[in-house]
Order: structure tokens, then C-alpha cells, then sequence
């Protein structure tokens, strides 16, 4: 039985590591920089007290936790 989910993923990941050649430090590189990128919007993402403990920011090797805390 073919899943027609499990075949999209594939498709996407197939493509994402035919751009950089199939070389696994490019391709970790790239999530790692679109990591970070990701980080910084959480990090900058509360304009109000109220949406504060919404935004979610993760530091390496630490724990999931608020900007409140």
C-alpha cells in the first residue's frame, strides 16, 4: 500500500537534496540556517504583554520555555 503522504514527504526531501548535490553538510547547513532564521522571528515575535506567553524560544541545550521565563 502506497501512502500518499509518506510519498509527498519523500518527493520534498528528494528535492530539497537534489539543490545541494545530495551532500549531507550542505543540506544540514541549509536547515541550520533556516533554524536560526526561525528563532529569531519567535525571539522578536511578541509586540504585547498579552501574546508574550505565546512565543515560544529555544536556546541550544536548553528547554523549551516563554520569553516570560
Amino acid at each position: 500500500m502506497i501512502d500518499p503522504i509518506v510519498e509527498e514527504v519523500r518527493k520534498h526531501r528528494d528535492e530539497h537534496a537534489r539543490k545541494f548535490d545530495y551532500d549531507l553538510n550542505r543540506i544540514c547547513e541549509d536547515f541550520r540556517k533556516h533554524r536560526e532564521e526561525r528563532l529569531a522571528k519567535l525571539k522578536s515575535c511578541a509586540p504585547n504583554a498579552q501574546e508574550q506567553s505565546l512565543c515560544v524560544a529555544e536556546e541550544p541545550g536548553e528547554e523549551y520555555k516563554t520569553k516570560n521565563g
